[in-house]
């Protein structure tokens, strides 16, 4: 058993293997504590001395969280060959995730923001000490669980590692192929002489790849049969990549490059903040060293994204979920700004509701003060108008499922089997994000229904007072009439102006007519109501992502099966017929999920958003409908306030009237003579109705409350 004087291990436990060196699990001979030991080969030793110390100098000067510890170096009894002790990361690397066949399509947006943050953290340690490291890639970047459950990751590898600064430039060659900026690809893969020399920013390139890989699943630049078996089409994808693509794939032999700027459809990142990184990518991505961004500009545009904190949106127009990267102080008229770029509802159409309730935002507010959402539980964003729902984008993924060849291939076979595996996780993610959205729209819908049955309430609550003002105001015409009738040789204006009042009130009178009766939209907003309450419990009871992971669990028996036998030379006639079983039934299986996927799940969404939609533009006609009736009544009030008004000043002109003519005559009070000349007889009249409308006051200030809570301007 290899052993240093502290440390021991198995050759079984080789965790890597590169060209100058192996990894292992090793266990301190005391404590039991796992460590990982890295041993040199002979091929280390051909290399210049310097070059063989720089991994011991550069591991022993840096000291990070997002760097694989260096604990000591050691000999091995025998040989004295020397040993690098180093931190285990139990979980593997980032490329051992990534092969997993859940991250077939790429990581989840939570785990990719992760492995941003902790790259960027520990690149920004090595460029604070003027390191470069030369061979940036998924297989050195390790994982470690933390103890609150939340990845951690590491870069390691530092055989490559050498010190540069930002003005500094290097002629060797080091890195990955896949991973390796063009111009070094040039003279370290092709073996085509130049006299090129690199800067620190071939690290940006290999980080980028990194990235697009993380988080799609596959590699940025692929030429047909794949980068290690073409490679002069790989370095030509890599080198005469267009300004602002991200990737380019070449699809058939001698075919064109199919370029694209944008994050495939199957990447498992929210459109928020896609667009981030399609915005970074570009510029790190960049052939031309001199063009490409410099690490300063990385990390402000990298760290201006991890710092945002995110808001959740579920667009009830567009049936769509919407994440908000957005910095906390922000205004929340910024946040509605964002929501409009992604939603393409207006600012000022924007209505939220949140755990039920209407929820109002002020503009001046920052976004930390808007209440906490999560995936789960969303704000519920709804416009004046909509356009139709647009719903889920997404693949189909039939087009991801390959077929089984009948003959028998382990090799073949495993591969093949894990495509189909992977195609199964990517359609249960699928089929969770259409019901999610069905659940959202019919969540939505029904706080929606409830807040438009709540303002059909208001609505008749509103009219019912403005009648009341109104036939309040008709009372004070009758009795105003008489008056007039009385003075109407005295004032051919007066009763020019009774004229005017009368056609005032007919008017006011025609408006309120005009008025459709609000109880019928609450009828059909009941009737609605229903109909989502139905369509809410069958969600509630849906067994397809049951049905699906069922099917998963028993591919993925199949799958470690194949695995195994991947390794074995030679099936026996036995295995070979129980390798051939597993197959027929993986297709089956295969089968079975896409079915569920394609006649119960897709049908029943398509029903769902097809439902959605003539839902929608019921809603939004009631909803206009019933802000032209709350218009309307808010007419009808101005003007029966402005009746009043007038009303009351010609009482007040008559009231002054009387009493100059009782001032002429002060004999015979209005207060204590009822009979007498008709002048005082008209004072008298007028003097009881004022008391009248006295009698009427306690009424109209009812109604007016009334309609000022209902907001009725």
């Amino acid at each position: 058993m290899p052993s240093t004087p502290n440390y021991l291990w198995e050759l079984e436990d080789q965790l890597g293997q590169g060209a100058t060196a192996s990894v292992y699990k090793a266990r301190n001979k005391k404590s039991g504590e796992e460590v990982a030991v890295k041993v040199f080969n002979n091929s280390s030793y051909l290399r210049p001395f310097e070059v063989q110390m720089r991994e011991f100098e550069m591991l022993g000067k840096l000291n990070h969280i997002n760097i694989v510890k260096l604990f000591a170096v050691e000999e091995t009894g025998n040989t004295k060959q020397k040993v690098l002790i180093m931190e285990y990361c139990s979980s593997g690397s980032l490329l051992s995730v990534l092969e997993e066949p859940e991250n077939a399509f790429g990581l989840s947006e939570s785990e990719f923001l992760i492995v941003v943050q902790c790259v960027v953290a520990g690149m920004n340690h090595l460029r604070e000490n003027g390191i470069v490291h030369r061979d940036i890639k998924p297989g050195n970047i390790m994982r470690l669980i933390g103890e609150d459950g939340r990845s951690i990751y590491k870069l390691t590898d530092f055989g490559a590692a050498r010190k540069l600064q930002d003005d500094e430039t290097f002629m060797s060659l080091y890195g990955t192929e896949e991973y390796l900026h063009p111009d070094m690809y040039e003279r370290a893969v092709l073996r085509k002489p130049n006299q090129k020399v690199y800067g620190v920013t071939v690290d940006l390139w290999s980080i980028g790849v990194t990235f697009y890989h993380a988080a799609c699943g596959s590699l940025p630049f692929i030429p047909y049969g794949g980068p290690r078996n073409n490679k002069e089409i790989m370095h030509k994808i890599t080198a005469e990549k267009p300004p602002g693509a991200i990737a380019g794939v070449q699809r058939k032999e001698n075919g064109p490059i199919d370029w694209t700027s944008k994050l495939p459809v199957t990447c498992r990142l929210s459109e928020g903040l896609r667009t981030q990184f399609e915005a970074i990518l570009p510029n790190i991505l960049e052939a031309d060293q001199e063009k490409c961004w410099g690490f300063d500009q990385f990390f402000a545009e990298t760290n201006n994204i991890l710092e945002r904190m995110v808001v959740h949106v579920f667009s009830l127009p567009q049936a769509r979920v919407h994440k908000i990267y957005i910095h906390h102080y922000n205004s929340v008229a910024v946040f509605m700004d964002m929501v409009a770029n992604q939603t393409r509802v207006a600012p000022e159409r924007q209505i939220y509701f949140y755990e039920g309730h209407p929820y109002p935002i002020s503009t001046t507010l920052q976004v930390h003060h808007l209440s906490m959402t999560t995936e789960h539980y969303p704000f519920i964003l709804n416009g004046c108008e909509s356009e139709g729902p647009i719903g889920v984008t997404y693949k189909d993924p039939a087009f991801d499922f390959p077929r089984l060849l009948p003959s028998v291939d382990v090799s073949i076979d495993c591969s093949v089997s894990k495509n189909i595996v992977s195609a199964v996780y990517q359609t249960l993610r699928v089929t969770e994000s259409l019901l999610t959205c069905q659940e959202f729209i019919l969540r939505g819908m029904y706080w929606f229904i409830e807040n438009l049955k709540a303002e059909c309430h208001r609505i008749v609550e509103k009219k019912s007072a403005v009648m009341s003002y109104y036939n309040c105001m008709c009372s004070l015409e009758s009795r105003n009439t008489r008056l007039y009738n009385a003075a109407y040789k005295e004032s051919a204006t007066d009763n020019q102006d009774q004229g005017d009042c009368r056609k005032k009130l007919q008017l006011i009178w025609n408006t309120l007519s005009s008025c459709s009766h609000s109880p019928d939209k609450e009828s059909m907003l009941g009737f609605l109501l229903l109909e989502v309450t139905k369509d809410q419990d069958h969600i509630r009871v849906d067994t397809s992502i049951g049905r699906m992971k069922h099917c998963l669990q028993k591919m993925q028996v199949i799958f470690k099966q194949f695995k195994k036998r991947k390794h074995q030379q030679r099936l026996s006639y036995n295995d070979e017929q129980i390798h051939k079983l597993d197959k027929i039934n993986l297709g089956n299986l295969a089968k079975k999920v896409l079915t569920i996927f394609q006649e119960d799940v897709v049908q029943k969404y398509q029903v769902a958003l097809s439902a959605h939609s003539s839902r929608m533009r019921t809603i939004t006609e009631i909803q206009n409908h019933l802000g032209i009736v709350n218009g309307y009544l808010s007419a009808c009030v101005q003007d029966l306030r402005s009746y009043e008004e007038s009303v009351n000043n010609t009482v007040d002109r008559l009231a002054q009237r009387m009493q100059q003519t009782c001032l002429v005559q002060p004999n015979h009070s209005p207060l204590t003579s009822y009979h007498g000349p008709p002048q005082q007889e008209l004072a008298v009249r007028l003097i009881k109705l004022r008391d009248q409308m006295k009698s009427v006051s306690y009424e109209l200030e009812k109604n007016n409350s009334i309609i000022e809570r209902l907001n009725i301007s």
